[in-house]
C-alpha cells in the first residue's frame, strides 16, 4: 500500500515546542505522528477506536484520544502529552499524586488516566466524586487499579486548590 503524503510540512506546536514534520500521510492519525514520528512514548495505543483512553493527549487544552484523530487534522494547534505535562522533579500535581498514591500497577491506562483528570482539574478543581468517576469512566483500567486512581485524582484536586489559594 503506497501512502500518499501531503505535500505541505504539518505544523504543531507539541509540548511547547513547535515541530513541523515533512512527509506526513493523509491517513496518519495523530498518535501515530506523536508516537513514531516525535519519539514521545506517553500516549499509548490501546484499541484504536478511542474507546479505551490510553492514548489521551491534550489538544488545546482539552482531552482529546489521539488514536481517532487524523494528525493533519490538528495542524497548528497546541498538543500536550504526558511527557509535557510536567517532568521529574517537577510533576504535575495529577502525576505527583499518582506516584503518592501508588495508582498505578501495570501502567498501561495511566497515560490516559492521567491526562483525563489533568484536563478535569484544570476546569473544575473542584470536582466531586461523582464528577471524577464519570470523567475517568471512558478510561479502562484492566488491572483494576480503580481505587487508587480515584484516589489520586482526589489528592491532585487538594493539590491544586492549594496551588490556586496561594
Amino acid at each position: 500500500m503506497t501512502a500518499s503524503c501531503g505535500a505541505e510540512p504539518l505544523h504543531l506546536l507539541v509540548n511547547g515546542q513547535a515541530k513541523s514534520i515533512e512527509g506526513v500521510p493523509r491517513e496518519a492519525t495523530l498518535l501515530h505522528l506523536l508516537r513514531n514520528d516525535l519519539g514521545l512514548n506517553g500516549p499509548k495505543y490501546g484499541c484504536g477506536l478511542g474507546q479505551c483512553g490510553a492514548c489521551t493527549v491534550h489538544v488545546d487544552g482539552v482531552a482529546a484520544r489521539s488514536c481517532v484523530i487524523p494528525a493533519r487534522g490538528v495542524a497548528g494547534r497546541a498538543i500536550t502529552t504526558l511527557e509535557g505535562l510536567g517532568s521529574r522533579g517537577e510533576w504535575h500535581p495529577v502525576q505527583a499524586a499518582f506516584e503518592e498514591a501508588q495508582a498505578a500497577q501495570c501502567g498501561y491506562c495511566l497515560n490516559g488516566m492521567v491526562m483525563q483528570a489533568a484536563a478535569l482539574l484544570a476546569r473544575d478543581p473542584l470536582a466531586s466524586e461523582a464528577r471524577i468517576r464519570s470523567e475517568l469512566s471512558g478510561n479502562l483500567c484492566r488491572c483494576g487499579t480503580h481505587i487508587e486512581i480515584l484516589d489520586a485524582v482526589q489528592r491532585a484536586a487538594v493539590r491544586m486548590r492549594a496551588r490556586q489559594a496561594a
